[in-house]
């Protein structure tokens, strides 16, 4: 099964698969440049909005090579001066004008004819810019670059510019992008340097006959091949609902965590779970939690759970959730759980019972829990967390892994999970989630994503490699959202989730 995503391709698939699809047809060529360079462009505008927008005099410095990347880079940078009479454009030919090839030089030529007294040809002598478009070297790029080469870039680097662009990839991986456009495809490489700053897919249609289901043409990989989702997979919930469901419709989810040490963090996935859709939402906490909680989101059902001495959820209770199971259909299990012993024991007893769907966040996130069991199960952690758990006991899982690029799998067993290949399903890809950014590195991010995931699989249990990727993106455009509205710096954790309903209907069709 492919979600809503497209192909993440090698640079050879990437090439060949460009050779196939163009045919050596240069009007379809310069018809893909066009789309690639205004959609880089209406990219920037969009990221520079994190730090006050692009200003009306912006100053553009472009690092021309000789190829199809120039060529985006040029059409980009007009499509600025279009918007923004102001705006100045200086170009920085690194092999010289005269190497460009044919259409890069067309759009060279398109660039200097629309802007003539605001564009120049430059030495990037030292100059404050606002915006730097890396057009320099594309996926075709062999290394190493010479000195001279790999001199310049490290000099670019040292210039103060506010944001600098990378168009598909950053130029022999010495260019320091804040953002890496990949343009039509996103190429393997770009997912694993930090040079790379944060990646956008700009799909600009090399994928449309196939719906984004399946691994199109030439170039196409197994149906096991990585692939980047895509917001299509949101649309559903941002269509009407049935005029005729009620609160039972859309799924019931218990979220079971919590502790006097840390008593926010259910609270947060908790409210993300309200924001999932789902119709009902059950939360087990310290009994002495509940009744703060029920006046800070009374749209829970809070069940006082027996606490530990030192309060956190005690083996008592269990009886709790036992009787409130069957009117489950998913269960979260971690956030604010602590690491006292008996509080670990439960939740081992727990998950080694449990009959429903399950997402293990957090400390709950131990060996000894992880692979205890049979129940389906989402796994949410970031690195560290993943460091404990990577060497337990053979389980079948869906593995959200945390980080500046997201990658969720589902896994017959964990201890080769996003290492090798194998425990890896032959049809099951990794999907790669590119939003999201700085924003998220802050407490409580993941009770949010484990409290959205826990409440999408409620409406769909039986598909947790669905939730999963659902929750992960949606999670991630939120915080794109908020950061374009105020910043990375000055925002709470809980504010991700005012920018849920803006990141639907930005998915909409």
């Amino acid at each position: 099964m492919n979600l809503s995503s497209h192909p993440i391709l090698t640079c050879e698939e990437a090439r060949n698969f460009e050779a196939a699809f163009f045919g050596g047809d240069e009007a379809k060529e310069w018809t893909a440049m066009d789309r690639a360079g205004r959609a880089v462009a209406t990219a920037v505008l969009r990221d520079f909005q994190e730090i006050g927008g692009f200003p009306a005099d912006g100053r553009v410095l472009v690092l021309a090579g000789k190829g199809h990347n120039a060529g985006d880079a040029f059409i980009a940078a007009q499509a600025l001066l279009e918007q923004f009479p102001l705006a100045t454009v200086e170009v920085l030919f690194v092999f010289g004008e005269r190497t460009l090839r044919p259409l890069a030089a067309r759009a060279w030529m398109d660039l200097a004819h629309f802007g003539r007294d605001r564009v120049q040809v430059g030495r990037a002598a030292g100059a404050r810019y606002d915006l730097c478009l890396d057009g320099l070297f594309g996926f075709q790029f062999r290394p190493p670059a010479d000195k001279a080469t790999s001199a310049l870039l490290k000099r670019i680097n040292a210039l103060p510019i506010r944001l600098r662009a990378a168009v598909d990839l950053p130029s022999a991986d010495l260019f320091r992008a804040d953002f890496t456009y990949a343009t039509g495809i996103v190429k393997m490489p770009v997912l694993e340097p930090a040079n790379a700053g944060r990646v956008r897919y700009l799909d600009i249609g090399f994928f449309e006959n196939a719906a984004g289901v399946a691994n199109p043409g030439p170039g196409s990989t197994s149906l096991a091949a990585p692939r980047v989702l895509t917001p299509a997979i949101l649309a559903p919930l941002a269509a009407l609902r049935s005029s005729q469901s009620d609160k039972r419709t859309y799924g019931h989810v218990g979220i079971m965590g919590g502790s006097r040490s840390y008593p926010g963090a259910v609270l947060m996935g908790a409210l993300a779970a309200l924001r999932s859709g789902a119709g009902l939402v059950t939360a087990f906490v310290p009994e002495s939690l509940a009744a703060a909680f029920a006046a800070r989101a009374p749209e829970v059902m809070w069940v006082g759970w027996p606490e530990t001495p030192a309060g956190g959820l005690a083996l008592e209770g269990q009886h709790l959730l036992k009787t409130r199971c069957e009117r489950l259909d998913a269960l979260v299990i971690g956030p604010g759980l602590g690491r006292e012993a008996e509080t670990l024991a439960l939740v081992r007893d727990v998950v080694a019972t449990s009959p429903l769907p399950l997402v293990l966040d957090a400390d709950a996130l131990q060996p000894e829990i992880v692979s205890a069991g049979k129940a389906p199960r989402v796994l949410t952690p970031h690195a560290g967390e993943w460091a404990r758990i990577a060497e337990a006991s053979l389980v079948e899982a869906t593995v959200v892994l945390k980080g500046p690029v997201t990658r969720i799998e589902s896994r017959a067993g964990l201890r080769p999970a996003l290492r090798g290949t194998e425990g890896r399903s032959e049809t099951c890809p990794t999907y790669y989630s590119l939003a999201g950014g700085p924003v998220l590195a802050r407490g409580g991010s993941g009770d949010l994503l484990a409290g959205l995931i826990g409440g999408l699989l409620a409406q769909t249990p039986d598909d947790r490699l669905l939730a999963a990727c659902r929750g992960t993106l949606w999670h991630g455009l939120a915080a794109d959202a908020l950061a374009r509205a105020h910043g990375q710096t000055a925002v709470a954790t809980t504010q991700v989730l005012d920018f849920l309903s803006t990141a639907l209907r930005e998915s909409a069709p």
